[in-house]
């Protein structure tokens, strides 16, 4: 008895898929998870693997056509003495005596072909809430044997630098990316050549097809007085998505006449454009050339220039965080002078102390433990309300963010935890995260899960600033630049004193003026006495 073999989800969104090559044919028998057909979605180069043993009946699709998800794909026969029946039927009258040699010639090819297979690396999921990332630098080219776990490209998030490794041994067919291009999660970055060994996928064997376009260009190219001319990737039927069919309808292109640069002669949605652009660019070329033989060149006057790029990485995903929470926080900003002249005694003496024992100790440790201090007596500055200002969710968790002015834009990983620290700890903390984000190379996990954040605007020479909250955050502070001024004591006598300047905003939805004055005024004694300090610390 045959059932029908129903074509799955493939991919979130995917409705339909292009049959590129089958590799079992009608009567075959199959093995559960044997791969039966390759299937093109708008996204990537998709192997289907058989659900059962059994064989195959029929093949309700040829290559080229395009399937349905969730309709019938091929048929499967299961039982045995059917199976016979399935075959007879498919080998005919005419089928040769020795039929066990037959099934092995037909296994064979099938054998090779699977043994190396070209495949599609699908960018994985970099991060939570991360959708599309810029290629920074490609740590192998094409025709590159890869290893499984070896770094292969360096890509930049809206938030950090991350290196992605490949996840098989293999060799690299085909970079979908060139350095600068946005790459999109979920889709196809780059093709891989998967076989068993190396030095066997290095030295496969070229296919019939391939043979014939290599004898093509050989002949072409021996031919005196002829360039090589671009060629379409085939005779017939392209190879490609959906999507890029659909295009190409919309631009009025003969998609057989564009040349793929994807795998298999795949053409992407790239080959289309600048197929088109080609096109468009020899017109223009042609016009140009025609009207010039009858006009008289002009001098052109010479204005100033500019230059237009585009917004990406981390500076784009800085531009949409705080439009986000501007549109969607009530701001308020409040102000206060500190005098650090104690703790900044306390900073030196331990700087000197520990630093031997290769402990960086800055001022930034004694910020984030006595805001740590400080926001235990005041929880609600370290909660976080929804969007719809129904809820308000309390954290017991302090995980200090720190913003980090660097070489690709502002970055704020935090440290998590800092009421379970001691200050040492919290220091060694702050040096790896500092040191990390100024390579651009922090973790997502330190990225995430801030509840409260610090800016440092006083390292440039700032001394006031209206910070806008990390949303979901519901404050921020900026602190100053540490200047020395004069002030009065309790004798009334002028002393120089080292003055430091905060500004606060808050989320006004559920933070009023009087409780960040009264936690901002906690946090201050902690900081000029930092004695105090002693008898709260775990």
């Amino acid at each position: 008895m045959s059932k029908d073999f129903i074509l799955p989800d493939i991919g979130e969104g995917i409705v339909e898929c292009e049959i590129v090559e089958w590799l079992v044919q009608e009567g075959d028998t199959i093995k559960e998870d044997q791969p039966v057909v390759d299937v093109m979605t708008d996204k990537a180069l998709v192997q289907i693997p058989a659900k059962d043993d059994g064989v195959v009946a029929k093949l309700y699709y040829k290559q080229g056509d395009i399937a349905k998800v969730h309709e019938p794909l091929f048929a499967v026969t299961e039982d045995a003495d059917d199976a016979d029946v399935a075959r007879s039927s498919t080998a005919g009258e005419a089928e040769p005596a020795n039929s066990a040699e037959t099934k092995d010639a037909k296994a064979e090819p099938a054998k090779a072909e699977s043994s190396s297979r070209v495949t599609d690396f699908i960018l994985p999921d970099i991060g939570e809430g991360i959708v599309e990332c810029e290629i920074v630098e490609w740590q192998v080219k094409e025709g590159d044997v890869i290893e499984e776990d070896q770094p292969v490209v360096d890509v930049m998030t809206d938030k950090a630098l991350v290196q992605i490794p490949a996840k098989e041994h293999g060799v690299v067919e085909k970079l979908y990316y060139k350095q600068g291009d946005i790459a999109k999660v979920h889709e196809p970055l780059f093709a891989v050549r998967v076989e068993g060994d190396a030095e066997e996928t290095s030295g496969a064997p070229a296919t019939a097809a391939d043979t014939a376009t290599n004898a093509e260009s050989e002949q072409s190219a021996a031919q005196p007085g002829h360039a090589a001319v671009p060629q379409a990737a085939r005779q017939g039927k392209a190879v490609a998505s959906p999507a890029v069919r659909r295009r190409a309808r919309e631009l009025d292109i003969d998609i057989s006449k564009v040349e793929g640069s994807g795998a298999k002669g795949r053409v992407m949605k790239e080959d289309v454009e600048q197929f088109v652009a080609r096109s468009s660019s020899t017109a223009q070329a042609q016009t140009t050339s025609a009207s010039s033989s009858s006009e008289t060149s002009k001098p052109t006057a010479t204005t100033g220039g500019k230059r237009t790029e585009a917004i990406r990485g981390v500076k784009a995903a800085m531009a949409k965080a705080m439009t986000e929470s501007v549109r969607t926080i009530p701001h308020f900003t409040y102000a206060d002078e500190f005098d650090l002249t104690a703790v900044m005694a306390l900073q030196k003496q331990l700087k000197e102390r520990y630093k031997d024992e290769g402990v960086r100790i800055t001022m930034m440790p004694f910020f984030i433990k006595a805001l740590s201090l400080a926001l235990k007596e005041f929880p609600i500055m370290n909660a976080q309300v929804n969007d719809e200002c129904t809820e308000i969710t309390y954290f017991d968790d302090h995980n200090i963010g720190m913003a980090v002015d660097t070489k690709i834009g502002l970055l704020v990983p935090n440290v998590k935890q800092v009421q379970n620290k001691s200050l040492i700890d919290v220091a060694n903390e702050v040096t790896r995260l500092t040191q990390a984000a100024r390579e651009g190379r922090v973790a997502q996990e330190d990225m995430k899960g801030g509840t409260i954040s610090i800016s440092n605007i006083g390292v440039i020479g700032g001394t006031v600033a209206t910070p806008i909250i990390n949303k979901p955050e519901a404050a921020i502070v900026a602190l100053g630049k540490v200047q020395e001024l004069p002030r009065f004591d309790a004798n009334g006598n002028v002393v120089a004193r080292k003055l430091m300047t905060v500004s606060w905003s808050g989320d006004h939805r559920i933070i009023d003026g009087g409780t960040i004055a009264r936690f901002n005024k906690r946090w201050q004694e902690f900081l000029e006495d930092p004695t105090s300090m002693l008898v709260h610390m775990v």
